[in-house]
């Protein structure tokens, strides 16, 4: 068995590695002979796994995730084309890799396939880091020979993936930026700003417009019952955020954002360019097409387009094309469903899946930029239209004044 251990050599110094012995009374004493002098030894596998367990639950952010798991793969693909042993190819990249979460991960895959588990097997232990579109290209590489080519194929759809999604993190950054300071700043004007000037109006005895009573009015109920404010913000989030949650609530966010004005566009295009991608792949690692609807059905994280590969799994299974499917839905563009068709009629289907899937990204990166550019000039028009309300109500009133000390001057 391996076993892992903590021990320190004559000179003081920590020493941590794995050793093979049959026991761990032997491994102990095997260490003893080194000169070391042992704290911790126990079998490894436990170790890894128990840490895999208590500390790397869930893995860490979402983009972290792809590009950890896209690298690796990346690099486990070029070690094993050229014929390095599956486990001295996990042990190299594991050396390499920093202390956390996905270190610990590799090593436990590291000792199930040492344990002579498969590869897809091993990660097949770790649902949170490898979803089952990876743990299937992986297995059809396996059983047909091209693991090398898998792994290829899996790190650039990873690598796919995460520039999609940089791509409409990054577009969305500044109009977000835009919207939080243009609260901000209309909840200072109104609650802190306003009431300095409440009471000089209140001396001077102006007769107020009704656009400043109405900020006014607005302001002291700020100040007075902002706890009622808080309490019902956080109680609409919590409601929200739970219906939302439901079936109902999912099923309609699903259909609003795909049929929303402009915005529904982006998102439909966005998901098309993924399930086209995810298939593609797929089909062209030799995934049979009823696996691999399934497989992109639980990728799209639409119901809308959940519902739309079932009608596609539906139809399949009746011996029908699945471009049938795709072709009577309003989620696919017409093109992209002639595109599957003749695919299916060439018998080239994944090869078509996946350039239908680069040109779609290529023109969703434009279309993503275009609307981001189109949504800020919008929100910096609104905010100065809004600031522009609220410094006039605030100084309308002096001007008032100003005008009638003059005339009465």
């Amino acid at each position: 068995m391996k076993l892992a251990y903590n021990a320190f050599d004559k000179a003081g110094k920590q020493v941590s590695d794995v050793l093979e012995a049959a026991s761990v009374a032997e491994g102990g004493e095997l260490l003893r002979r080194q000169g070391l002098f042992v704290t911790e030894i126990r079998e490894a596998a436990a170790v890894a796994r128990k840490s895999v367990a208590g500390g790397s639950r869930g893995g860490g952010g979402g983009s972290r995730k792809i590009r950890d798991i896209s690298g690796f793969m990346r690099q486990l693909s070029v070690l094993v084309t050229t014929g390095t042993p599956m486990v001295e190819a996990i042990s190299s990249l594991e050396k390499q890799l920093p202390e956390g979460a996905f270190r610990l991960v590799i090593q436990d895959i590291r000792l199930r396939v040492e344990e002579g588990a498969q590869f897809s097997d091993a990660l097949a232990s770790h649902p949170n880091w490898f979803n089952p579109i990876c743990r299937s290209l992986i297995a059809a590489g396996e059983s047909g020979g091209q693991l090398d080519a898998m792994l290829r194929r899996l790190a650039s759809l990873l690598r796919q993936q995460l520039k999609v999604r940089s791509t409409v993190m990054g577009a969305m950054i500044y109009p977000s930026v835009l919207i939080v300071v243009s609260i901000i700043v209309l909840v200072v004007m109104i609650g802190f700003v306003m009431p300095r000037f409440e009471g000089l109006f209140t001396t001077l005895g102006a007769d107020l417009p009704a656009s400043t009573r109405v900020l006014m009015n607005i302001g002291a109920f700020m100040r007075s019952d902002w706890y009622w404010i808080l309490g019902a913000l956080i109680a609409t989030g919590v409601g929200l955020k739970l219906w939302l949650g439901s079936a109902a609530g999912k099923l309609w966010r699903d259909g609003a954002v795909v049929w929303c004005p402009q915005i529904g566009k982006v998102v439909r295009s966005l998901a098309t360019a993924r399930i086209t991608r995810v298939l593609g792949v797929l089909l062209e690692g030799k995934v049979p097409l009823l696996e691999a609807l399934h497989l992109a059905r639980d990728s799209t994280g639409n119901s809308r387009y959940g519902a739309l590969m079932d009608r596609a799994i539906d139809v399949v299974t009746r011996g029908e094309p699945v471009s049938s499917a795709f072709l009577e839905s309003k989620l696919i563009s017409q093109s992209v469903g002639e595109g599957i068709r003749s695919g299916e009629r060439t018998g080239q289907l994944g090869p078509v899946l996946s350039s239908l899937a680069d040109f779609l990204d290529e023109d969703n990166e434009v279309l993503v930029k275009s609307i981001a550019s189109i949504i800020e000039p919008v929100i910096l028009m609104v905010l100065g239209v809004l600031v522009g309300f609220v410094a006039l109500s605030m100084f309308l009133p002096l001007f008032d004044l100003t005008s009638m000390a003059g005339g009465g001057g």
